[in-house]
């Protein structure tokens, strides 16, 4: 694991946060040699780390993984009051997992922790949880102080494994992630498309991780990279997280 002795960062003893200023790969789509002058890289809990830089491990928290439907027990998929299966409009083969209750919380975690310990046993430098603000998407079911209570059993059992924790995404709860559940820095997409890179900077410093894509762009990423409101940790990718070699494989740094 690569120890990064940042002074004052992390925190639990022994935690080390994103180096400020990095400059990160996002690697979901597939891992492969990252370009020299990335620092930071994030791939799959399925994947190896990266060596010789950051590495951060990607967990789906709070919804489940394609393919995965039959990895959690039966209890802790949210059903909707027809009883059917509730699953994200956006990703419709991930199903939402039930935070409602301590119970399905303590089931669903019996299901993560071992991957999160995995992460650290694996040589990961930190882990970050996706799909925070399910409960948005949950009908009514959930709220997000359900959510919280998983949240802050997740980044309990990361830091107890050395990791540090990361948000993913869910700007508008930013401030209550951190104090409440006490994660360590965010990853977040499009925080310059949608003007939310504030609602992390402002809670997590210069800690935030942010992925713009393609496909997306209101204006030239080099002008992105000059805005003021930009986190220091920024890169261009193609929607689908694309391989070199794949037509539509995009990376680009900002200028240093």
């Amino acid at each position: 694991m690569l120890l990064l002795a940042l002074s004052g960062c992390g925190s639990a003893p022994g935690i080390d946060l994103p180096p400020a200023g990095g400059t990160p790969d996002y690697q979901l789509g597939g891992a492969y040699d990252p370009a020299p002058e990335v620092t930071i890289v994030g791939r799959d809990r399925s994947a190896d780390p990266a060596p010789g830089v950051y590495s951060i491990c990607y967990v789906n928290g709070f919804q489940t993984q394609p393919g995965e439907l039959d990895v959690f027990p039966d209890e802790t998929l949210l059903r909707g009051q027809d009883g059917k299966i509730r699953f994200d409009p956006d990703w419709p083969d991930e199903a939402l997992l039930d935070t409602s209750t301590a119970e399905r919380r303590a089931a669903v975690l019996a299901v993560i922790s071992p991957w999160v310990e995995g992460c650290a046993r694996d040589g990961f430098d930190a882990v970050e949880f996706d799909n925070l603000d399910s409960y948005t998407r949950s009908g009514g079911v959930l709220t997000r102080d359900h959510n919280l209570a998983l949240a802050s059993e997740l980044v309990r059992v990361a830091h107890g494994a050395g990791l540090a924790a990361g948000q993913k995404n869910a700007a508008e709860d930013a401030a209550v992630l951190q104090e409440r559940a006490g994660f360590d820095f965010a990853v977040t997409e499009e925080c310059s498309v949608f003007s939310e890179c504030p609602a992390y900077t402002d809670v997590y410093g210069e800690h935030v991780i942010d992925i713009e894509y393609t496909d997306e762009l209101p204006r030239p990423f080099i002008e992105m990279c000059a805005d003021p409101d930009a986190p220091g940790t920024m890169v261009l990718r193609d929607r689908l997280l694309s391989v070199p070699g794949d037509p539509d494989y995009a990376f680009t740094s900002c200028p240093r």
